[in-house]
């Protein structure tokens, strides 16, 4: 039996092709609406944060606004009232919790019987440092001496160091003493004289 191809082209399997290119155009298309997914969430996204940087942009400059109305509404003589209030409030506050019990126990202790003491004003500082300034009259200026080294040997006064001195109309010199003051500290008693020694050829009883 005699079998002819009686067809003009050859026979191609174009099923194939056709489901190939299907895919292809299906990954594009797919891919497509993925982008245009992925720019449409980035688009809200940035329109948001823009929105966002409006809002406060506008409520920074609001807040300035309102600090500029309140500087300038502010009283600078007022202000300075206020602060020389506060601090003579500090140093009423400071001077009842002072003990001048425990200071006149230490210049009792230690003031020499030349030198006699005017006044006393104890001052504070902001960090609550406490300053005495000392008001004292002594015959010669080795009595003030005498006077400033026991002071500082009972660790008490720091930096005690003079301020003025002048020398009065009975010719005694008037000395304005000042120095830190450290109270608490315990009192350092000035060192004893030593005994004088005996006569030569006495006896001892």
């Amino acid at each position: 039996m005699l079998h002819t191809n009686l067809s003009t082209r050859p026979f191609y399997n174009e099923r194939v092709t056709q489901i190939a290119l299907w895919a292809v155009a299906l990954l594009v298309v797919a891919f497509t609406v993925f982008n245009l997914a992925q720019w449409r969430s980035l688009s809200v996204r940035h329109d948001q944060l823009m929105a966002r940087v409006g809002d406060d942009e506008r409520k920074a400059a609001a807040l300035r606004s309102k600090a500029d109305v309140a500087r300038r509404s502010v009283d600078r003589a007022e202000l300075e009232r206020v602060t020389a209030a506060v601090r003579d409030a500090n140093v009423l506050i400071d001077q009842r919790v002072f003990s001048w019990t425990g200071l006149l126990n230490t210049l009792e202790a230690t003031v020499p019987p030349t030198v006699r003491i005017q006044s006393i004003r104890p001052s504070a500082d902001r960090e609550g440092n406490l300053t005495i300034t000392i008001a004292a009259v002594g015959r010669r200026a080795e009595d003030i001496e005498q006077l400033v080294e026991q002071l500082q040997a009972t660790k008490s006064f720091r930096r005690l160091y003079s301020r003025s001195e002048t020398t009065n109309q009975q010719g005694l010199l008037e000395v304005a003493l000042e120095g830190q003051y450290v109270p608490g500290v315990a009192l350092g008693k000035p060192a004893a004289a030593p005994p004088s020694p005996a006569a030569p050829g006495g006896r001892k009883d």
